[in-house]
């Protein structure tokens, strides 16, 4: 019976200078990974170049040494990829416009309608406020809001992107709007128009 070669094994034989341990650790993990992000985006073209920008990240962390998570290369990898998604959507700054429930009801003043020029006016406010608010949650919880209503999706789609449950996914979302309440609070912040 041949043995497997782990990921660490691979790691070491790409650092000693065999491209091909790097080769393999990509074939072995590709599907899972580009998975995880084409969930988040929903564009292929942006998922592949975002996989791209994942391995780019690896191969310089393993090549300045500062790769430590032995054992664990693909759920390291898993995060690399999701944060990168999520540089993204910060970056895009996409506002989509919201689904009115129960779960989402801080963001219930940002639907479009006919505006005039005031009420122009106060909704760029409110999307910005609605933006500090968000970068002012934890991490975690500032990523489910992200995915849940920038990329718009499922509990179930950021439970696996974040590689936790179900259940966890929905604690994180609604501790984000309990915090994001309770900043608009201590900020004095209304987001009605």
């Amino acid at each position: 019976m041949q043995h497997l070669i782990s990921d660490n094994e691979l790691i070491s034989l790409y650092l000693s200078g065999n491209e091909q341990g790097l080769g393999e650790l990509v074939h072995r993990h590709k599907t899972r990974i580009f998975t995880s992000i084409y969930v988040l985006v929903k564009d292929e073209e942006l998922a592949n170049d975002i996989f791209q920008d994942t391995f780019i990240k690896v191969i310089n962390t393993l090549r300045s040494g500062n790769y430590h998570e032995e054992g664990k290369f693909l759920p390291w990898v898993l995060r690399i990829a999701h944060n990168l998604v999520i540089d993204h959507f910060r970056r895009s700054k996409r506002m989509p416009m919201l689904h009115d429930t129960d779960e989402d009801s801080v963001f219930r003043t940002m639907k479009s309608d006919e505006y005039n020029i005031e009420e122009v006016l106060v909704t760029k406010q409110i999307h910005k406020d609605v933006r500090m608010l968000i970068n002012k949650l934890p991490d975690e919880q500032r990523d489910v809001v992200m995915m849940r209503h920038y990329a718009n999706l499922s509990f179930k789609e950021i439970a696996d992107a974040m590689d936790c449950s179900v259940n966890t996914a929905l604690g994180r979302m609604r501790y984000a709007l309990l915090n994001m309440r309770k900043l608009m609070d201590e900020n004095k912040i209304s987001l009605q128009r």
